[in-house]
């Protein structure tokens, strides 16, 4: 694995805005006006991807549509942590073949994480003919360039390397949400859990320059943002390869600072670096939300060792315990892993045991998928199918009660909330928190924040109405 990190120089940029002229002008000696469809499988840094991928189409000339039928481009942005996303994937690649038959003139590209793997990129070149196009997240910013080679060349470009983390500033962004924006602060990981494969698909960490980020920001507000989500693989540790004094925490000040009426969240934060300093941060400004997913995994030390997540089930309550001492309206989701290899029943109910010592509003729950090239594909699995499929239903109903109760006390109760679009004829609209709450109102409230009184719940979601 390549570890150097590299900052992509405004010419290099520059030349790949010389491949956008280049590509509008085919275009337009063509007299076409060309369509490309973005889709995004995974995380929310996939989705601040392909925003950047839409901002590049747009410099090109290329109108932005809503399916892959009829498009010129289509580019899938995908997911490699689990092996159900990735199948996914693949079944909707083979589909393409279709669309490609009715429109030959499609170009159809794969990226994301899924574009560094090695097996992925074999298999591309040998079962999908079909596609023209596969480059990792460390190509992205070449995007234009690929593309203009697909279309001039008329040969099929594989941009998949182990080149160097990169940091490119300046590429445009089609954001898809003018009132809510994703900000990438960092990318890249360090910690290399023995179940993930995000370290090995998008390089180590490496951090954006605090000014570049607070520049964003301030551009998004006077633009009529109102919640910022701060994104990267592990917040937490933001700045480390930067700063010796400015760290995450300093960060989130610092917007908090820029004048307006916002909302500052952010995900995802690790454990091994979460601590009292960014709790205190969190607590002392009213436009940090009061939001914070702090995935566990396990509630088994044994098991989180296993995991090489860098504390243990002890550590991690201390966080837990301090964070909503200084916040107690604090909204705490997580993410858990159940089948683990080597997971013990005992070990299974001491994350039981954590849920509900916890209490957490909602989980991310995942039933253990082995990524071919970590560790913990290698280790011994006794477990069957069929008892880590009892343990995982066993886990949702205990946490579907929990979110049920902690949703039926807040009826009654009022919120500030965003609201932030509709769904059918009612408003849709966040708690600070983050919950979502249904109401009635007046569609022009959309972009406000409205105090809302909670008239009713159900396990995922609130009803209320307008104070």
């Amino acid at each position: 694995m390549n570890t150097k990190t590299t900052v992509i120089s405004e010419e290099e940029l520059n030349k790949q805005f010389a491949f956008c002229d280049k590509i509008s002008a085919y275009w337009h000696d063509k007299n076409i006006t060309p369509v490309a469809y973005v889709e995004t499988y995974g995380c929310q840094q996939n989705e601040a991807e392909s925003e950047k991928l839409r901002g590049y189409l747009m410099q090109s000339g290329y109108a932005i549509g809503n399916e892959a039928e009829g498009a010129d481009v289509v580019i899938m942005n995908t997911c490699a942590i689990r092996e159900h996303a990735e199948q996914r994937v693949f079944g909707n690649l083979g589909a393409l073949t279709h669309t490609k038959r009715r429109h030959q003139g499609q170009k159809v590209f794969l990226c994301g994480c899924m574009a560094g793997e090695t097996k992925v990129s074999d298999r591309i070149k040998k079962s999908y003919p079909h596609v023209d196009g596969v480059f990792s997240t460390h190509h992205l910013w070449q995007f234009p360039e690929i593309l203009w080679n697909v279309l001039s060349k008329g040969k099929r470009q594989f941009y998949i390397e182990d080149e160097p983390g990169s940091i490119a500033e300046g590429i445009p962004q089609a954001r898809d949400n003018t009132l809510k924006s994703w900000v990438s602060i960092m990318y890249g990981c360090n910690n290399f859990c023995t179940y993930c494969i995000v370290p090995y698909v998008r390089g180590r960490e490496r951090s954006r320059k605090k000014e570049d980020i607070l520049a964003e920001c301030r551009a998004l507000l006077e633009a009529g943002s109102k919640e910022i989500t701060l994104l990267g693989q592990n917040v937490n540790s933001y700045g480390k390869d930067l700063y010796d004094d400015f760290d995450f925490a300093d960060l989130l000040a610092a917007i908090a600072e820029i004048p307006g009426e916002f909302l500052i969240r952010f995900m995802t934060s690790h454990p091994r670096d979460a601590g009292k300093k960014l709790f205190d941060t969190m607590a002392a400004s009213p436009k940090i939300a009061k939001q914070l997913h702090l995935p566990f995994q396990s509630g088994s030390s044994r098991v989180l060792k296993a995991m090489n997540r860098h504390y243990d089930r002890e550590k991690y309550l201390e966080l837990v315990t301090y964070a909503k001492q200084v916040m107690p309206e604090l909204v705490l989701t997580s993410d858990v892993i159940v089948g683990f290899p080597g997971e013990t029943e005992e070990e299974f109910e001491q994350t039981i045991s954590l849920i509900e010592t916890v209490h957490y509003d909602s989980l991310f729950t995942f039933i253990f998928s082995p990524r071919p090239g970590t560790p913990a594909a290698n280790m011994e699995d006794p477990t069957p199918k069929e008892e880590k499929n009892r343990r995982f239903d066993r886990l949702c109903a205990v946490q579907n009660a929990i979110s049920e109760q902690i949703h039926a006390n807040y009826i009654g109760r009022t919120f500030r909330c965003l609201i932030d679009g509709m769904d059918k004829d009612l408003l849709t609209a966040r708690t600070e928190g983050g919950r979502l709450v249904r109401l009635e109102g007046d569609k022009n409230l959309i972009g406000t924040f409205a105090d809302v009184t909670i008239t009713g719940s159900t396990t995922w979601s609130l009803t209320g109405k307008l104070k």
